[in-house]
C-alpha cells in the first residue's frame, strides 16, 4: 500500500471520532512496518488517550523503525496526558507523515521540529485538505473562535417544514430520522430553537443502537426563556444548555438550573432574539467545536443571514404542501440573486424514501441591513 492509502486509512479513524473529543481534536494514526500495518488508533472519546498513543500501544516493540501516518501534528505539551511527541521518539519510530500542521500555538511546527531534532525523518502536507475538512471545528475554533455550523433541514420538496395548522412530525420517514440521529452523533453539541422547543419537545439526543460516544450537548436558543420545566431534554443525562438575554427573573432562571440546565447570557441582536454572532462565540468558549443547528425556520435564518453556516444537510421528502405551509427558513432579505446563499453539492444519498443532499454553503453578497 501507499503513503496516500496509509493516510486515508488514519483519516478514515479520525472521522470516527467527530462528535466525541472536543474540545481536542479527533485524529486518526497508523503504523506501517515493512509494508505491514502494525498499530492502528484514534483519538478517544473525552478526547484522550491520543491517536499516537493508542496506536503505539497496540503496536509494542514493532513500532521502532515504522513510519507513522498522522492525520494532525503530534502534540509537544504536557496536558493530561505527556507529549505525544516523545511517545514516537521512545518507541523508536523511523518516519512520520503529518497531514496538517497543528494551528494551536502550543504546537504549530514545535512538534515537527522535534521530532525531526530527534533524528526522525518527517514529511508534512499528506492528504492535508481532507485532514483540514476533518478537524474543520477544531480548525476554526482555534483560527476565529467560532464552531463548525450545520444547519440540517427537513423539509418537503418545496421546503415546508410544517403546515399552515402547524403539524409537522414527521414530514421524513424513519430511514432519514436513523440519518438524523447519525449527525447528531458526528457534532458536538445541536442547537434549537425555543420555538421548536415548545413546537415538537424534542430530546436532541442520538439514539442509534450501539451509540456510546460522548453525550451530545443539547442547546436551545431562547432569548425570552420560554423553555418549559417538563421539557424532554431535561429528562436526559446529556449536558442541556440554554442560551438566552440577560435580565430575567432570577427565579425563573434558577427554577431551570435546578432541572439541570446551564445557563448562558448572550446579548439581544437589534432587531430581538439573540445575536447569532456572540452566541456561537459562547458555545466555541465552552468547547463546541463541531454545532449543529436543527431548528427552527428563524434561529437557522438568522445564522444563515450572518454568514455562520458551513455546511447544509438537507433532507427532502418525497413530498408537496404548497405555498401556505411553513417555510423552513425565514426571510434572508435577498433583494438581488447575488445575495443569495450558493451550495456547492458534496453528496446526494438515499434516506428512505426521502434524499439526504449534503453542501458547504457559499455565502451571498450582504444583504440590506
Amino acid at each position: 500500500m501507499s503513503d496516500e492509502q496509509h493516510m486515508r486509512a488514519a483519516l478514515s479513524l479520525a472521522a470516527r471520532g467527530l462528535g466525541s473529543t472536543w474540545p481536542n481534536p479527533s485524529v486518526g494514526c497508523v503504523i506501517v512496518r515493512d509494508g505491514r500495518v502494525v498499530g492502528r488508533g484514534n483519538t478517544r472519546p473525552g478526547g484522550r488517550p491520543h491517536a499516537e498513543t493508542e496506536a503505539l500501544r497496540a503496536a509494542g516493540g514493532r513500532a521502532r523503525g515504522a513510519t507513522a501516518y498522522v492525520t494532525l501534528e503530534p502534540c509537544c505539551h504536557w496536558g493530561r496526558t505527556p507529549p505525544c511527541t516523545d511517545a514516537l521518539i521512545a518507541a523508536g519510530v523511523g518516519r512520520v507523515v503529518v497531514a496538517l500542521r497543528d494551528p494551536d500555538p502550543r504546537v504549530d511546527g514545535i512538534g515537527l521540529k522535534r521530532l525531526r531534532d530527534a533524528g526522525i525523518a518527517v514529511e508534512v502536507g499528506l492528504l492535508e485538505p481532507e485532514a483540514r475538512r476533518v478537524n474543520e471545528g477544531f480548525v476554526k475554533r482555534l483560527s476565529r473562535g467560532l464552531p463548525m455550523v450545520t444547519l440540517k433541514l427537513a423539509t418537503t420538496l418545496d421546503g415546508r417544514i410544517a403546515t399552515r395548522a402547524g403539524e409537522s412530525q414527521w414530514i421524513t420517514g424513519p430511514g432519514a430520522r436513523r440519518l438524523a440521529h447519525a449527525l447528531r452523533g458526528a457534532h458536538d453539541a445541536v442547537m434549537a430553537g425555543s420555538g421548536t422547543v415548545l413546537a415538537d419537545d424534542p430530546e436532541l439526543t442520538c439514539r442509534l443502537p450501539g451509540y456510546a460516544g460522548v453525550p451530545t450537548v443539547r442547546v436551545v436558543a431562547d432569548a425570552r426563556l420560554r423553555t418549559p420545566l417538563a421539557a424532554r431534554l431535561f429528562n436526559s443525562e446529556a449536558p442541556a444548555w440554554i442560551a438566552t438575554a440577560p435580565g430575567h427573573d432570577p427565579a425563573s432562571m434558577a427554577a431551570l438550573e435546578q432541572r439541570g440546565a446551564e445557563l448562558i447570557d448572550v446579548p439581544r441582536a437589534p432587531g430581538g432574539g439573540l445575536e447569532p454572532r456572540a452566541l456561537l462565540h459562547a458555545l466555541a468558549a465552552r468547547g463546541i467545536t463541531r454545532l449543529m443547528v436543527e431548528g427552527g425556520a428563524v434561529l437557522g435564518a438568522s445564522l444563515m443571514r450572518a454568514g455562520l453556516v458551513d455546511r447544509l444537510a438537507w433532507f427532502a421528502a418525497p413530498s408537496l404542501m404548497g405555498g401556505d405551509g411553513l417555510p423552513g427558513l425565514a426571510s434572508l432579505g435577498v433583494d438581488r440573486l447575488a445575495q443569495m446563499p450558493r451550495l456547492a453539492v458534496t453528496a446526494r444519498r438515499p434516506a428512505g424514501d426521502a434524499w439526504l443532499v449534503e453542501a458547504d454553503v457559499v455565502p451571498g453578497e450582504p444583504a440590506p441591513a
